[in-house]
């Protein structure tokens, strides 16, 4: 972290609209190399600000995206901790993409991980200042003041005085060095570790929060866009006539397709827009249009035929993957008991509620943008690339987002609406119908995996060799990228938590036709499945407890070695198995027909466990009971991270039980939530979550670790209720839901 300096008021209002009395600190808080923006001589390139008004209000910047998953509170209750703020005072506002604050991507379960520790510095900064601004104002010694609950207080004499009352003095206060900053011990702390209400809460109840599908500004239109149903597919022809012809059009026309450059960017599909006075008429002008469509090479892709060509691949030796030890094949030789098994994930969507939308504004030599973004400084630079204006030119507001899970963070849908607004000169709203979000998003990838491994006469697990095939996220920056990537198998392959003596990976080819994205927890999804179920298989195999099982693999109590700011502990993936197995009561006795599975996973630094209890009668699958504990370091906001292992249950249940985009002749087949179905409210089961508080640990990931092991824990509770086991997701294939 940079030094925490006073920050320019007339630059701070002219880009924030804050009121300019009051203290403004302003503080790089990137803690990613690739992010940080060095200091500019005579000036101060800010992440973030805090501002004291002199009301006693506090506003804090946030500089990533609230999509549900509590960022917004969780920054500034790290503020107010250490500044020892009145949390009633606490007010946010969303900052703007703009390299200046760090690394804004709101992706990878890291925005605690990254910035706790730069917002208590910051909240410790003020409180020194206002405690000097007290002692100068009472003649006194720093030491003598202490600040408690929005005041500083004289412990000399009680005396006390409100923090807006200081802000005049202490604006005029130095800002005190880093290495004098006193952060708090953390058994004094007041809302990290606690619970703690939104700060959004009053908006998200009345109705009152702005997202960006709530965006409205004068003269504004409103567009929908017809795609290929074949991806990357383009116009022959088309006839606009009935289309013109609906009530509220105002006009028809091509988009083509903008190709991005091998990079970080995402382009857009291109198609035919309709731009209308209000989005029904723009839907229903969509609906008349008559497209005669290129469906290009894309047109021949079949999921079940590329499942085949997975698993016929996956069966074969495969490219090497580093990380392996010792020799599988003089493990199997040397073992009379062998187990192998295929698993298989389907393409996945991530369907957040709010579609994908965005308003435009093109005014020549600038652009302004008002949408649901995770990563607003890569839609910035993606318009100033494609619409040749300078960056500084560019401004993206972000909104609330109605959830994200990682498609948010592709910006087609922001091009979109940056093209109209160009061809009409005027600002538009872009759109999505549930039909395009299922249709033409960009799809967590299938998957195909082959394990085998080998057992020895006291069920020891002597050798494990994995071989795996999935589009790699790479495709979607990088044609030709067939392979999966170091990244990609750094997600629960190379990082397993066993040790295992013969262990070797591998991978095989997998191309993509269908544009591949990141989506909640990743790769993880597959190798959650997959290493769970498959050990499930040999506890059973060597007639071992699967808990037993894990513990046996995960091995003795030790720390990895290295420069990771987060090493893997052994004995911490332990105490969360033990502790679930605990909560579920594992080894009790079961009602008939009822069965209990378990499994753990290892991601974005946190430690979780599962277990689930499901019920099958008359072939009829009910999910009774999740017990889930996480160990995520330093817990805090305890009832936000509550929230998310339950959200993670719920999504992970709809991954395991439907979750599938099926493709024929190059279009995908689903269409809205009646056949890319969810997880009903009615068939939510009882959601414990136990957390095992760090609060001497280092915060790590909390989003999306809840994850990877719901698939695995119902498929293996339900192999423990029926014995029959469940190797290709979603379970609905097999007629059980």
């Amino acid at each position: 972290m940079s030094k925490i300096q006073q920050i320019n008021r007339r630059d701070f209002v002219k880009l924030f609209g804050l009121a300019s009395s009051g203290i403004v600190l302003g503080c790089n808080i990137s803690s990613d190399k690739k992010g940080f923006i060095p200091q500019t001589e005579g000036a101060f390139i800010p992440n973030l600000f805090v501002q004291i008004q002199k009301d006693g209000k506090i506003i804090l910047l946030a500089s990533r995206s609230e999509m549900g998953q509590g960022i917004r509170t969780s920054l500034a209750s790290a503020i107010a901790d250490e500044l020892e703020a009145d949390w009633n005072y606490i007010t946010v506002k969303q900052a703007v993409g703009d390299a200046k604050y760090g690394n804004q991507n709101t992706d990878g379960s890291r925005s605690v991980r990254t910035l706790l520790l730069p917002m208590r510095k910051m909240g410790a900064t003020v409180k020194a200042m206002l405690l000097s601004a007290a002692a100068k104002k009472w003649e006194v010694a720093t030491t003598v003041c202490k600040a408690e609950n929005h005041y500083v207080i004289n412990t000399n004499n009680n005396d006390k005085v409100f923090f807006g009352d200081l802000v005049d003095e202490a604006s005029k206060i130095p800002v005190p060095a880093e290495e004098t900053i006193q952060l708090k011990k953390v058994e004094d702390f007041k809302y990290i570790g606690k619970t703690l209400k939104s700060v959004d809460l009053k908006d998200f109840i009345h109705g009152t929060a702005t997202y960006g599908i709530d965006i409205r500004i004068p003269n504004m239109k409103f567009a929908a866009i017809a795609r290929c149903p074949v991806t990357f597919g383009t116009v022959k022809k088309f006839t606009k006539n009935k289309a013109v012809k609906v009530t509220g059009v105002a006009g028809v026309f091509e988009l083509p397709r903008l190709i991005p450059p091998t990079g970080k960017f995402f382009g857009m599909l291109g198609g035919i827009a309709v731009v209308a006075d209000n989005t029904w008429a723009a839907f229903q002008g969509k609906k008349a249009l008559d497209i005669e469509w290129n469906y290009g090479d894309n047109y021949s892709f079949d999921t079940e035929k590329f499942k085949e060509k997975l698993t016929k691949r996956i069966a074969k030796k495969g490219k090497l993957v580093p990380g392996g030890s010792g020799n599988v094949n003089t493990a199997f030789k040397n073992s009379k008991n062998i187990v192998e098994a295929t698993y298989h994930v389907p393409f996945l969507l991530h369907a957040p509620m709010e579609v994908p939308n965005a308003t435009a504004w093109f005014q020549g030599d600038s652009i302004e943008v008002w949408a649901p973004v995770q990563d607003p400084q890569t839609a910035r630079a993606e318009i100033a690339h494609f619409f040749d204006v300078k960056l500084e030119n560019v401004i993206v507001n972000v909104t609330f987002l109605g959830g994200g899970f990682g498609r948010k963070s592709k910006s087609d849908f922001v091009i979109e609406a940056v093209a109209i607004s160009k061809k009409i000169n005027a600002p538009v709203q872009v759109v999505w119908t549930r039909e395009d979000d299922v249709q033409h998003s960009f799809y967590h990838a299938t998957s195909a995996q082959y394990l085998k491994g080998s057992i020895d006469e006291n069920g020891k697990v002597t050798g494990w060799l994995q071989r795996v095939g999935f589009p790699s996220i790479v495709s979607s920056f990088k044609p030709l990228s067939d392979y999966a990537s170091g990244f990609e198998l750094g997600m629960g392959f190379t990082n397993t938590p066993y040790k295992i003596t013969n262990f070797r990976l591998e991978s095989v080819k997998a191309e993509a036709n269908l544009r591949i994205g990141w989506m909640r927890s990743v790769v993880n999804i597959q190798s959650g499945f997959g290493n769970n179920c498959f050990i499930d298989e040999l506890a059973f195999s060597a007639q071992k407890d699967p808990v037993e099982m894990h513990l046996d693999l995960i091995g003795k109590d030790q720390i990895s070695k290295g420069k990771s700011k987060h090493p893997y502990n052994s004995k911490r993936m332990k105490d969360v198995l033990k502790n679930t197995a605990r909560k579920a009561g594992w080894g009790k006795k079961m009602p008939e027909n009822h069965g209990l599975g378990v499994a753990i996973h290892y991601s974005f630094y946190s430690y979780v466990a599962t277990i689930v209890e499901v019920s099958v009668k008359n072939e009829r699958l009910k999910i009774e009971n999740i017990w889930t504990t996480i160990d995520c370091g330093l817990a805090l906001n305890k009832d936000n991270i509550i929230n998310q292992l339950e959200g993670a249950a719920i999504f992970g249940m709809s991954i395991a039980l439907y979750g599938k985009i099926s493709v024929k002749e190059g279009a995908v087949a689903q269409h809205n939530f009646y056949d890319y179905r969810m997880t009903r409210m009615k068939d939510i089961p009882n959601i414990h979550v136990d957390i095992i508080d760090k609060m001497h640990e280092a915060p790590t990931g909390v989003g999306e670790p809840g994850v990877p092991v719901m698939a695995p824990a119902i498929c293996n509770a339900i192999f423990n209720a029926t014995g029959k086991r469940v190797r290709s997701l979603p379970i609905s294939d097999l007629g059980l839901v």
